[in-house]
């Protein structure tokens, strides 16, 4: 007997529940949401119906169907972005009125009979539907039809199975739809005749087609047995588009010059490809693999510009200084055409942070007029970012290498490989280990990619990495690679670089015209000493930058027509002056000495105060120093005892006091192999009671017998000195080679004193 609801409405995209029947249904839609929380909570009913067009947002009751199922809600699953509820139907119902509950669509519903027309005629189509399912072939989802067929035999109610049927055999929503509607028993079971005779139609004609395809090919043509039966479909079919997508993949295949083993490789995934179904999961796999190795240059080259005055030129233009890079990209051109064949070289640009290391490879690239591609390995511990995923694993793909030369599209491009020394390793692999067959130019000819599974030709790329320390770069990685190391700029070079480049690039960006903004030379000079302390220019340009969008800002809100930047005006607009220029100290003193040393950042001075009182004979360092540089405290310590009647000291000192050694800056940890005799110094000094020059800083390390050991880094040493305003430097004097490199103002400028031992520092350092 019928009866009357008022429930909350779900309305579904063409997912049909049949009475009697579970169902797990995703809810996402908002309104959805709604009706489904208003049931859960109240225990109540829910009337779910299908609309009429999938595509419909927001459907109104014109929108849906009126013939629905009346359900109670099982499960109730939040997944956050959507319900995952469990439904139980438990009746036909058909919409009376719409309604609106708290703000929740409802319904008021009617209920459904079902109902029996002709017993004796409902038995005879019941027959007929028994007979035409043991007819069915196997293969038309034997599965269901077993379970329909057990259904049947345990006695199953005729409507019931009709409704089993529609679910389990039928696709189409719309169809299932038609099943809902039918209160008729009679013409329910009818209806389910009608469709499992369309079925035994459809098998027929796959059968006819089996047979046709046998019949067109021959016993040696038996492996294009699906090809062909694929063929014979779309005929049946109507198709009349002949050229396929596989068609046109194996055309392009053999229209372009792959390497064999590369075609041959494509050639048998087109063809497993093919009888794959388009809807499989492993044709998405498939067809992606043949795009990716499909789209990888395997032939296209750029050609170079051979020109070497006109490469010169571009180098100049792009950047100030840099003499020995820009002769090693013009050697490389040269070399090549002289021998038309050449390796490509892995150059490694060694500098600290802002001198240009990732904008010189661009300018590479432009001069060599090369397609240009970066990527970097900052915090990369995987190896396969390197090598590539293997294509077993789910949304597996190249390597970052193989993806850089999609990229590009050509063969020979500049690759630049930024941030080489700050790779990690852990428990997925070591990546630099992976790099070393990129780099190598002796492997490089025959890369392996993982996703690929081919060779591949890297020995024509022109690699250039980039570091901000060399200490970084594991061993074997950098015995593949050409260094060349990019030290700090001097403030000449920092100010022509600021005119001739960062000036005009910050009004460019900005929107000044030159009529509306001047920076005097004496400004950018101020700029540079008491609002930077870089090895770089990045800060340089940054403030720059701050600069011109000021000057933007007077022009249009205070209506100036034109920006005059002098040092009034930057303390007004940066604020006040953040570093002092001159780091040194002010006046000589006792126990403080200047050293000085090299960072990844550039170079950078060094304060070593030491201090000592009554004790026991301790010694106490502190400052984050590192192992290396507390063992040069323990022998410049040791050193000093053993000649301390050299230096006239009491013996009895070390054992009636403590020493305490500290490095400013204690936050920032500190180690190195060249602050011997900086600690030596500063200890004597604290012992004597002699001041230390303030003018004068020193590296170097000490042996126990007193002799300097030769440094690294002088140049970028010799840079910081000048910055803060040294005027004297002493340097071992195995090092007197490395003055080559220090630029001629700094030399100008600075007293360089070579030193054997540590007695010729004594005598320069202490004041007498």
């Amino acid at each position: 007997m019928s009866e009357t609801y008022i429930v909350p409405l779900l309305c579904t995209r063409g997912v049909i529940i049949f009475p009697s029947q579970e169902m797990n249904i995703d809810v996402g839609r908002e309104l959805s949401k709604k009706a489904v929380e208003y049931a859960n909570l109240n225990n109540s009913y829910i009337f779910l119906t299908t609309q009429k067009e999938l595509d419909v947002e927001v459907p109104k009751a014109d929108d849906i169907y009126e013939i629905g199922t009346l359900c109670k809600i099982q499960r109730f699953r939040n997944k956050e972005a959507f319900y995952r509820i469990g439904f139980m139907s438990i009746s036909r119902a058909r919409i009376k009125r719409h309604l609106d509950i708290d703000c929740v669509p409802a319904v008021e519903v009617d209920t459904l009979d079902e109902y029996i027309n002709d017993s004796i005629v409902l038995k005879s189509l019941l027959a007929k539907v028994v007979k035409e399912m043991e007819d069915l072939k196997p293969k038309a989802n034997p599965q269901t039809n077993l379970e329909l067929m057990r259904n049947i035999a345990n006695g199953v109610g005729p409507g019931e199975l009709c409704d089993y049927f529609a679910q389990a055999f039928l696709l189409d929503y719309k169809d299932k739809q038609k099943f809902l509607e039918e209160t008729d028993i009679n013409k329910r079971v009818e209806l389910t005749l009608e469709y499992i005779r369309d079925l035994k139609i459809f098998n027929d004609i796959d059968t006819k087609i089996d047979n046709k395809v046998r019949e067109h090919i021959e016993e040696s043509q038996k492996e294009y047995y699906l090809r062909e039966k694929m063929k014979v479909i779309k005929d049946q079919l109507s198709d009349g588009n002949s050229a396929n997508d596989t068609d046109t993949l194996r055309n392009r295949v053999n229209d372009n010059p792959y390497p064999e083993t590369v075609k041959k490789k494509l050639l048998s995934e087109i063809d497993k490809l093919e009888i794959l179904p388009m809807a499989g999961g492993e044709y998405g796999v498939v067809r992606n693999y043949i795009d990716w190795v499909m789209d990888i240059p395997w032939y296209q080259r750029s050609k170079d510009n051979e020109d070497l005055n006109d490469a010169r030129r571009i180098l100049d233009e792009d950047h100030y200084g840099l003499k020995k890079v820009k002769e090693r990209i013009l050697e490389y051109l040269a070399v090549k055409q002289m021998t038309n064949s050449l390796k490509g070289p892995i150059i490694c640009l060694v500098g600290p942070p802002g001198v240009g290391k990732t904008s010189l490879a661009k300018s590479v690239a432009r001069a060599l007029d090369r397609k240009f591609v970066k990527i970097s390995l900052g915090g990369v511990r995987d190896e396969a970012e390197i090598r590539g995923h293997r294509r077993t694993y789910l949304g597996a793909l190249p390597g970052r290498i193989i993806q850089g030369m999609k990229k590009a599209g050509t063969l020979n491009p500049v690759f630049l490989i930024d941030e080489i020394d700050k790779m990690a390793s852990d428990f997925k692999g070591d990546p630099s280990s992976a790099m070393l067959e990129v780099l190598d130019p002796e492997q490089n000819a025959l890369f392996s990619d993982n996703y690929i599974e081919e060779s591949y030709n890297l020995s024509e790329v022109l690699f250039i990495a980039t570091a901000n320390y060399i200490g970084n770069i594991p061993p074997a990685l950098k015995d593949r690679l050409e260094i060349i190391n990019l030290s700090s700029y001097t403030e000449l070079e920092k100010i022509s670089i600021a005119k001739e480049h960062l000036i005009g690039k910050q009004m460019e960006q900005n929107g000044l015209r030159a009529s509306q903004f001047k920076i005097s030379d004496d400004a950018l000079i101020y700029l540079i000493r008491h609002y930077t302390r870089e090895a770089g220019v990045r800060q340089l340009e940054r403030l720059i930058g701050s600069l011109c969008r000021k000057a933007v800002l007077e022009i249009l809100a205070n209506g100036k027509k034109r920006v005059n930047v002098s040092k009034k005006l930057i303390n007004e607009w940066l604020g006040m002056t953040i570093y002092d220029y001159g780091l040194k100290e002010k006046k000589d003193q006792v126990g403080v000495v200047t050293g000085l040393a090299y960072t990844e950042f550039g170079g950078d001075v060094l304060a070593v105060e030491v201090n000592s009182f009554e004790g026991n004979g301790k010694l106490v360092v502190t400052g984050q120093l590192g192992d290396v540089m507390k063992e040069s405290t323990q022998i410049a310590l040791d050193y000093i005892k053993a000649n301390a009647t050299k230096y006239e000291i009491n013996p009895e000192f070390f054992t009636k006091n403590d020493i305490h050694i500290h490095v400013p800056e204690g936050a920032v940890p500190k180690d190195g192999p060249s602050a011997g005799v900086t600690l030596t110094t500063a200890i004597i000094s604290c012992i004597t009671k002699r001041k230390v020059h303030c003018d004068l800083a020193m590296t170097g390390e000490v042996t126990l017998r007193g002799n300097v050991l030769p440094i690294g880094g002088l140049k970028e040493k010799s840079l910081a000195a000048h910055r803060s305003g040294i005027t004297t430097i002493l340097f071992p004097k195995n090092n007197v080679k490395d003055l080559e490199e220090v630029p001629q103002t700094v030399k100008e400028s600075i007293k360089f004193i070579p030193v054997e031992n540590i007695d010729e520092v004594l005598n320069y350092a202490l004041v007498k």
